[in-house]
């Protein structure tokens, strides 16, 4: 089981050092951690835990350390957002690709999943290896798929590196360049290829992508 809590605290040095270290000395697990400064004044740390014997315990200890102003009980990000798929290349590819990922995901939600779709219209090589390799650092990310006419180059060596080191299943569109090679399933349709991404993860779907190894 995950729990999750956010600590409002005040912008000090060390302070994350601190409530983290305690969390530590407890023993319990530190599944996922984002820490974010709000103002000069004001941070906040959103952090998942699992093994968590008794987490208003916890809460109640996080609140007596000097510098924080509150200690919340929250709801873990999978249950909120869930799995996600990732979204990247150019516009009007990326919007139809779009369309068949939330058309889908939306039937399964409905019967208990969650699934949400982020995207990022984006062109040139650089820019696009810096994008894919960078799904690596974000949590709970289940398929990327690339949506565009042409890809190649240093983008095919991110392909490879988040597939073998994160477990990221990757859709490519049928598109010209060597991205293809790489890409787990190739989909000639957009639309389609927003579909088989969502299927690709969700539990209530019987597909598995790599039983699949031609051109769709």
């Amino acid at each position: 089981m995950v729990d999750a809590i956010e600590i409002t605290t005040k912008n000090k040095v060390h302070i994350l050092e601190k409530l983290l270290g305690h969390i530590s000395k407890k023993g319990y697990g530190l599944v996922y951690t984002q820490f974010r400064v709000e103002s000069e004044n004001t941070a906040f740390l959103y952090v998942e835990l699992e093994n968590v014997v008794d987490i208003d315990c916890l809460i109640s200890e996080l609140r007596g350390f000097s510098g924080v102003m509150e200690v919340v009980k929250f709801f873990p990000t999978d249950e909120i957002w869930g799995k996600r798929i990732i979204i990247i290349g150019t516009g009007i590819q990326v919007s139809q690709v779009v369309l068949g990922a939330i058309t889908e995901a939306d039937r399964h939600n409905i019967r208990g999943e969650r699934i949400s779709v982020d995207t990022l219209p984006l062109a040139g090589e650089k820019k696009l290896t810096e994008a894919v390799r960078a799904v690596g650092c974000l949590p709970r990310v289940g398929c990327l798929v690339l949506a565009g006419s042409l890809m190649g180059g240093s983008i095919v060596d991110a392909i490879d590196e988040i597939k073998n080191k994160y477990g990221v299943k990757v859709i490519s569109l049928n598109m010209v360049g060597s991205v293809r090679d790489h890409a787990d399933l190739v989909v000639t349709d957009p639309v389609q290829a927003g579909v088989m991404a969502v299927m690709s993860i969700a539990k209530t779907a019987k597909f598995d992508i790599d039983r699949v190894d031609e051109v769709l």
